[in-house]
């Protein structure tokens, strides 16, 4: 073992590690000190599971079985010992989705993500618009690892940082998700941050770059580059106005000024809504052109009448994914419509689906009256009849 090799495990072990150490971490200090660690990446002895290595000893060895136990004996017998919970070793990288498609900021999000330079961005526009959904794909996309924290008004330190948790008798500590999340260098999205309290105050450090002392188990955690937070909500964090998002809070000015930027996602363009509708039709065996132009023409009449204050509800781009997938299911058109719009109001409803019975012809509104339909048709043909008879020359 070189000089340089020697410096590398000495710093990994003054850093606190004992066993094992993850990719990212390891990288991270052999940057530090300007050394390789390719060395113990591809020597398959130190190799514990994906990305995750058993830290070599001096002389190039690694910790027998049989050590191992006696260290965790030495460890379990000392008071108050806290056992750190076992290094979490599979991949964060969300799936793709092949329905995704391009559009709004997406571009601007794969450029910061691609950067690696801390950028705290704030994400915000109506519901269903594919805020989240955009973040998740670009991570999939660029092969970053995405850890996502669903905020709620209960979201607390303890949620978002670590907390103490029994494991086979023993008190261990857990690593959250921002603590995780800094230690692979990965994005941490905060979802729906505008239903959080005051708790989550717990970040402003994090949210400025810097390292955060978890006061429970007396720790300095640092973030390895690539760290990233972006937060998405629905509101600018400075309430719900007109109330359609009840529950979401007033954040506190401090909190939001440290992300740098905020972007204004709206709803796609007519032209996207189709690629990805047809996309998700294509991938359930239902295709139909003709329906998804009806549809998109008709969320875009809704949407600009609802910007006018002329309707108080929007049909979102998620909504017209699940008419696609009733359509799928069902095979009809308007009861596809109606089973998605029955979470409106009656009046609201009602005035959905009559629009949408005048953008598509050939369906028939379930809120006409079939009875009187017959009927008017019954009388426009007795007044056929009747106008014939009494005047068998007009051809009309």
């Amino acid at each position: 073992m070189n000089a340089n090799q020697k410096s590398l495990i000495e710093a990994v072990i003054e850093a606190g590690y004992e066993d094992e150490i993850t990719r990212p971490e390891l990288k991270a200090i052999g940057r530090k000190l300007g050394v390789s660690t390719a060395w113990v990446q591809k020597n398959t002895a130190y190799k514990v599971a994906r990305g995750v290595y058993r830290i070599p000893q001096i002389d190039g060895s690694v910790k027998s079985a049989l050590a191992q136990t006696v260290a965790s004996e030495n460890i379990e017998e000392k008071e108050n010992k806290v056992i750190p919970f076992p290094t979490q070793t599979e991949s964060f990288i969300p799936d793709k989705d092949s329905h995704f498609v391009r559009f709004g900021h997406c571009k601007d999000v794969e450029s910061i993500v691609k950067s690696r330079i801390f950028y705290p961005t704030f994400v915000t526009g109506l519901s269903g618009n594919g805020k989240t959904f955009m973040i998740e794909q670009v991570c999939a996309r660029l092969n970053r690892e995405m850890f996502r924290v669903n905020v709620t008004i209960e979201t607390d330190e303890d949620d978002l940082l670590g907390h103490y948790l029994l494991k086979d008798g023993e008190t261990v500590w857990q690593d959250g998700p921002v603590i995780q999340a800094m230690k692979r260098g990965a994005i941490l999205l905060l979802d729906e941050v505008d239903l959080a309290s005051n708790k989550i105050m717990c970040l402003q450090p994090v949210l400025e770059g810097k390292g955060i002392f978890i006061k429970k188990i007396n720790q300095w955690v640092r973030p390895i580059r690539g760290f990233n937070i972006f937060a998405t909500a629905n509101t600018k964090g400075k309430g719900s106005d007109d109330g359609r998002f009840i529950g979401t809070n007033i954040l506190n000015e401090a909190f939001l000024e440290r992300f740098a930027i905020t972007m204004e996602q709206e709803y796609p363009s007519i032209g996207v809504e189709k690629k990805i509708l047809n996309s998700v039709l294509a991938s359930l065996d239902c295709v139909n052109t003709e329906f998804v132009e009806k549809l998109t023409n008709w969320a875009d009449i809704i949407r600009k009448t609802f910007y006018d204050g002329g309707v108080d509800e929007i049909i979102a781009t998620r909504r017209l994914v699940h008419i696609c997938n009733a359509y799928a299911i069902f095979k009809d058109k308007m009861k596809s419509i109606q089973m998605c719009v029955n979470r409106f109001d009656e009046e609201t409803k009602s005035a959905f689906l009559d629009l949408y019975s005048k953008v598509d012809a050939e369906v028939v509104n379930p809120n006409d009256d079939p009875a009187a339909e017959g009927e008017a048709a019954l009388d426009a043909e007795i007044t056929e009849s009747t106008e014939s008879e009494e005047d068998p020359e007009t051809p009309f």
